[in-house]
């Protein structure tokens, strides 16, 4: 990709799935990684699992919490010598019937992906507007803040909450050459989503890509991983304010 090669890049929730993946494709093409994580035994092996791919670090953080969000971004920013990138990936999802969930289960599904979303994505972006230099910040939505699914409530409120904050994100950051783009996944390949699957049926990932995507698969990590890098990347500097859908053409289907 043009223009990634000596990026600063900070890539929240870096510690697995998309994250992990969205940290070594960077790392690849030649940028300066910090990832974070809830879990710093996490963090820690998957800084080991990188450290021969680039120059990589990581730190610890509850994103949800304002002190340990402006704490990552500040940690990287200092690690890094500033920030050009932010790969706003942390975020959390379970299935739950809406006539059961609980307030609590509520907030915490909008705290990480929705609060954690806007505290990350903030303070990165006061970073970049203080450099002076521009930026790129990608969040991370899902087909789901597009289109509804079912057991899913909080989780599609807050998909649907990360488009709007970027679109508006997008819009005030334009005039500090910051640009703001969200993803929107279809199913992919995750120790999380497999886990979620597990609990419907065995076979609930064949039968779920055979009958729902186009493509008849589901996607893989590094597919998610090299959209974060074109958006990243001086290939797509007339985007801003938009979202890109991987999804293996679902969403293409009434």
């Amino acid at each position: 990709m043009r223009g990634l090669r000596g990026k600063r890049v900070l890539v929240s929730g870096g510690s697995s799935g998309i994250g992990a993946a969205a940290a070594r494709r960077f790392l690849e093409e030649g940028c300066r990684v910090v990832l974070g994580g809830l879990d710093p035994d996490e963090v820690a092996r998957a800084v080991g699992r990188l450290q021969d791919v680039g120059d990589v670090q990581g730190f610890a953080a509850d994103v949800s919490d304002e002190t340990g969000a402006v704490g990552l971004v500040d940690r990287a920013a200092e690690a890094l010598g500033g920030l050009d990138v932010l790969a706003n990936n942390a975020g959390t999802a379970w299935r739950e019937p809406f006539l059961t969930i609980t307030a609590e289960h509520w907030d915490r599904m909008l705290a990480v992906n929705l609060r954690g979303m806007f505290l990350v994505g903030q303070r990165a972006a006061r970073v970049m507007v203080a450099q002076g230099t521009g930026g790129a910040i990608i969040n991370m939505s899902s087909t789901n803040g597009l289109a509804a699914e079912t057991d899913y409530a909080h989780y599609n409120a807050s998909k649907g909450g990360v488009l709007l904050l970027t679109k508006t994100m997008a819009v005030e950051l334009a005039e500090h050459r910051v640009r703001v783009n969200a993803l929107c996944p279809g199913f992919v390949r995750t120790e999380l989503n497999e886990k979620i699957a597990a609990e419907i049926a065995p076979d609930f990932i064949d039968t779920y890509a055979r009958e729902s995507v186009p493509l008849r698969r589901v996607g893989l990590p590094e597919e998610v991983a090299a959209a974060y890098a074109f958006l990243a990347s001086d290939d797509s500097s007339f985007m801003t304010g938009t979202q890109l859908v991987v999804d293996g053409g679902q969403t293409a289907v009434m």
